[in-house]
């Protein structure tokens, strides 16, 4: 199979090692999953009291396992066209991977939920509604564009941030939310032009794979940068 149907082409996607393995990482689409996984950092480190960072670590742990694999492993299964990442994962192995990233995902969401905070329980609710809804194009694909992925994927990560450390919502998060909203609307926005653009082999899809590298590696940065700032 070709590697630009394959996408094994793609910018994030290593160089090296055995195939299954390439694709496998190309899944968890990196620099992206890396965005979600940011918003909800930046939405825990902006709690105006203590700053409990088991919390931290457990709301990365469930957005690496929730979006990043068990989302992209629903994605190739309810794919509408030709798999994004080919035929090198059967759909009993994309099951076993959505199946087992979501039970780590929300035995970890549940315990909080129950011992500390309660609050968390409709962003779950929600984000877990999102993924079947957007991933497998449920009702005629109604939730599957820019608007819904930018909520699901931007905004909601940001404010369970925010949530799994104050157990409440506040109006001024409420605000802020619309950050990593409009963040991930720029981000698909372009990246679905890309994917057409890079089909075609055209040289605007350089220009369109710098816009996208430098999107997401300044919001990991600046992630980064603001946990060093309130670690210290």
């Amino acid at each position: 199979m070709k590697e630009h149907v394959t996408r094994l082409n793609e910018w994030y996607v290593p160089k090296f090692g055995p195939v299954k393995f390439r694709i496998f990482i190309g899944m968890l689409f990196l620099p992206y999953t890396g965005m979600c996984i940011s918003f909800s950092i930046i939405g825990s480190l902006l709690s105006p009291g203590t700053i409990y960072w088991d919390r931290i670590v457990a709301i990365i742990l469930i957005y690496f396992t929730a979006l990043g694999i068990s989302a992209h492993a629903a994605d190739s299964i309810g794919s509408k066209k030709n798999k994004p990442w080919g035929d090198y994962f059967s759909n009993l192995e994309l099951l076993i991977l959505l199946i087992s990233g979501l039970v780590i995902a929300y035995g970890i969401g549940i315990y909080y939920i129950i011992f500390f905070v309660p609050l968390l329980l409709p962003i779950a609710i929600l984000e877990g509604f999102f993924l079947f809804a957007y991933n497998y194009e449920l009702w005629n694909g109604f939730f599957h564009n820019n608007i819904w992925f930018a909520i699901s994927w931007g905004s909601l990560p940001f404010l369970a941030g925010y949530i799994m450390q104050t157990n409440s919502l506040s109006y001024t998060a409420l605000l802020i939310s619309a950050v990593p909203f409009l963040i991930s609307y720029t981000e698909i926005k372009l990246s679905r032009k890309y994917k057409v653009l890079k089909q075609t082999h055209t040289s605007e899809s350089k220009s369109m794979e710098l816009r996208l590298k430098i999107i997401s590696t300044s919001t990991t940065i600046f992630t980064i940068a603001f946990l060093i700032l309130k670690a210290l």
